[in-house]
């Protein structure tokens, strides 16, 4: 009877000739490819495509300045893309200013309207003396001028729901499709009163609402740039929450 062999083996991973023998007639498992190659495919195709959308976030007037610096047939292209993408905001803004809701007609205006846009509600406080709801308030307006194809509308918290905390205003509903895709109590995630109308944009993109390389983001990240530039007002360094994601 033939008596099993213990072949010694100081380290099957290592590039011997004792272990490519081994490896040859199946003693030890052949080595796993090695990972650099494909590392290497992975890091040069994120460059090339970084490179080939170098126009994504560009408006009308960044690609015009662009004309001696790039191929004017790339640049015709995103300027075709450019004139197409304003010319579907200008038709789908059709609501631009704040609705108030009353709770009778609620359904109709709210769940039934989220199956043409995404509807977003600020249910507001009750109370003059909550900053964050007055704060909400005064940037739902200018966010409603701003995307125009969202519809935003505002009620009274405890009109809206018998007994809702003020505690837990302003609170933000979002409506896609009958229904509710996100809420947010309070603006503590959004930056409390510091919340402004670039952290809405932010929140409108994750929740897919406003496309991350819309165009009427771009004054948004122009200030931004100017932000990080010019330093805050202090003469402080930005934070890491001041970047754009």
């Amino acid at each position: 009877m033939d008596m099993p062999i213990n072949v010694p083996v100081d380290d099957p991973n290592a590039d011997t000739e004792w272990n490519d023998i081994l490896r040859k007639h199946g003693v030890i498992p052949q080595k796993p490819p090695s990972p650099t190659p494909m590392i290497q495919e992975a890091l040069e195709e994120a460059q090339k495509q970084a490179h080939d959308n170098r126009l994504e976030d560009k408006d009308l007037d960044e690609l015009q300045e662009l004309e001696d610096d790039e191929d004017d047939a790339f640049l015709d292209k995103y300027r075709r893309q450019r004139m197409a993408e304003l010319s579907t905001i200008s038709a789908t803004s059709v609501y631009n200013q704040v609705y108030p809701l009353q709770k009778p007609d609620y359904s109709r205006d709210v769940t039934d309207a989220s199956e043409k846009s995404f509807v977003l509600v600020h249910l507001r406080s009750s109370l003059g003396i909550n900053a964050e709801s007055r704060i909400l308030t005064e940037l739902w307006r200018n966010m409603a001028r701003m995307f125009g194809d969202i519809k935003f509308c505002e009620i009274q918290a405890d009109m809206c729901i018998e007994g809702y905390p003020d505690r837990n205003t302003p609170t933000i509903l979002i409506y896609r499709n009958r229904d509710i895709q996100k809420q947010i109590v309070t603006l503590r995630e959004l930056g409390g009163q510091q919340t402004d109308i670039k952290a809405l944009a932010s929140f409108l993109v994750e929740v897919g609402a406003v496309k991350p390389h819309d165009q009427r983001l771009v004054p948004l990240r122009k200030a931004n740039t100017d932000r990080f530039r010019n330093g805050t007002r202090n003469g402080a360094q930005p934070s890491d929450e001041d970047d754009w994601d």
